[in-house]
């Protein structure tokens, strides 16, 4: 009798139990002390931030949005055109330039950064004095956009230090460096130059986290160069590359100053065309002073650009996704 009892009271008492469990393991309840003050906190310390983005840079990306579909000069009233400016700056062979020097950015020189970065991380990840060699490395990305353009002047020049050095060797009509064909390569060229330390130093701090012990357990089973690059030091620094990637990635639609520095002297106020990107495009198109402001084609430009940044950096971290690996 007692034992039927107890079955019966435990049978009643399942149903209460489940549904206990189901109400604790419902979002945003139950859960540890730790969780709830975590919870109690987001709205706090999140709360403001997302306040200030939402200021900062939502509103004013939704208001750009507005502006692209409509025909206006800054002041007086705007016209609307819907997607007429959209189809404006596809149509215009400026723009699919700009847009193409924007995307040579991107992957060309993004390429050559990372392939020059990645081989010096491998060299100066067991030389004497790496922590010197990476700040000397660094240095150039902390220097202004205008130095590089004044001293590409003076190197550059009919008379400058590498006509001058090219002499000796036989070499009595060397390129026209400054030329306008020319300038958009040497930008190219500076921005490897310049960037490449930058890049080089966040994966030498990637590459510095591994423990030693992997390196020796490699050397232990004899395992090649090319082997301990592979198994060892790209799995364990795959969430750095993902990072350099989406900030490079970032930085280069954005590229405006150094090619308004390099071309901004050709006497015309603004650079060569052959040198402009989407940036310079959007700029131009808005404040130069030589026409008429069109701030509709602008903000249409601008929206382009934000729009293949946003399509690039989801590609990039889907593309680049790995499970954390812990040691």
């Amino acid at each position: 009798m007692s034992t039927t009892t107890g079955r019966r009271t435990a049978a009643a008492a399942a149903p209460a139990s489940t549904k206990a469990l189901a109400k604790a393991s419902k979002p945003g309840q139950g859960g540890s002390s730790i969780d709830r003050q975590r919870r109690k906190l987001l709205v706090p310390f999140v709360g403001p931030a997302f306040h200030f983005y939402t200021v900062l840079f939502i509103v004013p990306a939704i208001g750009a949005g507005w502006i692209s579909l409509h025909v206006w000069a800054g002041s007086g009233p705007m016209k609307f055109v819907g997607l007429q400016n959209y189809v404006k700056v596809f149509k215009d062979p400026l723009f699919l330039k700009s847009f193409g020097n924007t995307l040579l950015l991107l992957f060309v020189v993004g390429a050559t950064i990372f392939i020059l970065a990645f081989a010096m991380t491998l060299v100066l990840r067991d030389m004497a004095g790496k922590k010197i060699v990476r700040n000397v490395i660094f240095f150039p990305h902390l220097i202004n956009a205008l130095v590089f353009g004044v001293l590409a002047g003076f190197i550059f020049n009919p008379g400058g230090m590498v006509n001058t050095l090219l002499k000796p060797l036989g070499i009595t009509e060397p390129p026209a460096w400054l030329a306008q064909e020319n300038i958009f390569p040497l930008i190219m060229a500076t921005l490897v130059a310049t960037t490449t330390g930058y890049f080089t130093t966040i994966l030498m701090a990637g590459v510095d986290r591994i423990p030693p012990y992997f390196y020796e357990d490699c050397a232990l089973a004899g395992a090649t160069a090319f082997q301990r690059l592979r198994y060892v030091i790209l799995p364990l620094t795959w969430d750095v590359f993902g990072t350099c990637a989406v900030l490079w990635t970032i930085s280069s639609i954005k590229i405006f100053e150094i090619i308004w520095v390099f071309g901004g002297s050709s006497g015309a106020g603004i650079p060569p065309t052959q040198s402009w990107t989407t940036a310079v495009y959007t700029y131009v198109t808005a404040f130069s002073g030589q026409s008429t402001p069109a701030y509709g084609a602008a903000t249409a430009s601008a929206i382009i650009s934000l729009a293949l940044v946003s399509v690039l950096v989801v590609l990039l971290r889907r593309a680049m996704r790995r499970d954390a690996v812990e040691f």
